[in-house]
């Protein structure tokens, strides 16, 4: 006996009612006949798993999805139309619903989780004040530079911004490595005034 069956307590010895079509038989569960039902879950239950396991791909989802199918058939066996189609294909197109709303469900939680991760992660700083306070701190430094003598500026700008050596700035300038370090030693002491840093 199929374990949905077994959970169903759903006994399948009624050879009787294999030889009733299966609209005949959702019209008689409509009607709160068990032994229609019994029929009707050894007729289709088989397919119902098949076509749910292929949508979720997940067997132990797709036992409890089929049986929300087939208890669904027992409670709304009253809204089945033979106008609008076979007993099959109600089922079908039932249990295919049921397997798309299941994956959809699931993506919306992962969705969900992921959205909510990102919100509580906890950042290290706050990115917007962050932009803001280095975009002060180099109009600040640019205007310190500006404070400078011409000589100065160029040293501390080819060292720190161009990144050469204070041989090559020497060379760059054509001025003795004395003099570069007393440009620099100079110009920064005046940028660290400046700035207000503390020594």
């Amino acid at each position: 006996m199929p374990a949905g069956e077994r959970r169903l307590g759903i006994v399948t010895d009624s050879p009787a009612q294999d030889e009733v079509s299966l609209d005949d038989l959702v019209r008689r569960v409509a009607l709160g006949d068990e032994a229609a039902f019994e029929a009707v879950y050894r007729r289709v239950g088989g397919s119902v798993l098949g076509l749910v396991r292929r949508v979720l791909r997940d067997p132990a989802q797709s036992e409890e999805v089929a049986q929300e199918v087939l208890l669904e058939v027992w409670r709304t066996a009253t809204r089945y139309d033979t106008g609008r189609g076979s007993a099959t294909s109600w089922i079908m197109t039932m249990a295919h619903g049921r397997a798309v709303d299941r994956v959809r469900s699931a993506q919306a939680s992962t969705d969900r989780d992921q959205r909510i991760g990102r919100r509580d992660m906890v950042r290290e700083y706050d990115e917007v004040s962050e932009a803001v306070e280095l975009r002060l701190e180099q109009q600040q430094v640019r205007s310190c530079l500006g404070g400078l003598t011409d000589l100065q500026r160029e040293a501390v700008q080819l060292a720190y911004y161009g990144g050469y050596t204070y041989r090559e700035v020497g060379e760059l300038l054509d001025v003795p490595l004395g003099t570069v370090k007393t440009r620099l030693r100079d110009g920064l002491i005046r940028l660290r005034d400046c700035l207000g840093v503390v020594a």
